[in-house]
């Protein structure tokens, strides 16, 4: 999950875009909402037809997740910079819709919309140019901290995200002296600590299935008595996400 993370705060634009990048490394192509990778020079089959990695990528992205414009802005405000009434109205301009029409579907009028067209054009100028600042400014920078990137499903972005690497580490081998594998030997009162700790227990589960809450309870067990615990706070930080009736649980991931 924390490497998922990473490739999509990481990704240039023209990759979130489509929704998937490559990795040198591995000779990859990467999903960038659910981590699926499909591997280059590999032949891979959609119904009866056979494609290339990088095709079947992008026919990954539009028949798992619909598109990348709904993948974003499922994002909260925090991460996108939108409220809930601009991205409506994102949705509309992003189909195709007129301002007469769209001015019909919210009770207002013509002008309005083209108000809040013109308001989302100026905000993207504005975002293009602060990118350019916050580049030249890390450019800039020849020793700087390396601070962790925000999960994408944080549920509030605050100072407990304002951490370095260094931090990050200091405070994983306090909690777990026996490395991250091991138990914890405590469950940390401040809530930046809580972060820390919460971000290493889910890596201990898989972005690719389903599980019971004995499932969840039994991984839990080997980390921290009171499991009960770690799993509400795993949930309230947006790391684990849950069926209304506990049947199953899951890596939440958007």
């Amino acid at each position: 999950m924390n490497n998922l993370t990473k490739l999509f705060w990481d990704a240039p634009l023209a990759d979130l875009k489509r929704g998937y990048t490559f990795e040198q490394k591995t000779e990859e192509y990467v999903c960038l909402v659910c981590g699926e990778s499909f591997t280059k020079g590999q032949i891979y089959t959609f119904g009866e037809t056979l494609y290339e990695a990088e095709k079947y990528a992008q026919i990954h992205i539009a028949h798992q997740h619909g598109s990348m414009m709904t993948c974003l802005l499922s994002l909260d405000k925090k991460s996108i910079g939108l409220t809930d009434h601009q991205k409506d109205l994102v949705r509309s301009f992003y189909e195709g819709k007129s301002d007469a029409q769209i001015a019909g579907e919210i009770g207002s009028s013509s002008a309005t919309v083209r108000t809040h067209r013109f308001s989302l054009r100026e905000k993207a100028r504005q975002a293009k140019l602060l990118l350019a600042v916050a580049e030249l400014m890390e450019e800039a920078g020849e020793t700087k901290p390396a601070f962790l990137d925000v999960h994408r499903t944080a549920r509030i972005v605050d100072e407990r995200y304002m951490m370095t690497e260094e931090e990050n580490q200091r405070i994983l081998k306090t909690y777990f002296p026996e490395g991250t594998d091991g138990p914890l030997t405590e469950f940390p009162r401040k809530e930046k600590r809580k972060l820390v700790i919460l971000r290493q227990i889910i890596a201990r589960f898989s972005r690719d299935r389903q599980y019971t809450e004995k499932e969840v309870n039994e991984i839990l067990k080997a980390v921290y008595s009171d499991f009960v615990t770690i799993r509400r706070y795993l949930i309230e930080y947006g790391f684990l996400d849950r069926q209304p009736d506990g049947s199953s649980y899951w890596v939440k991931d958007k």
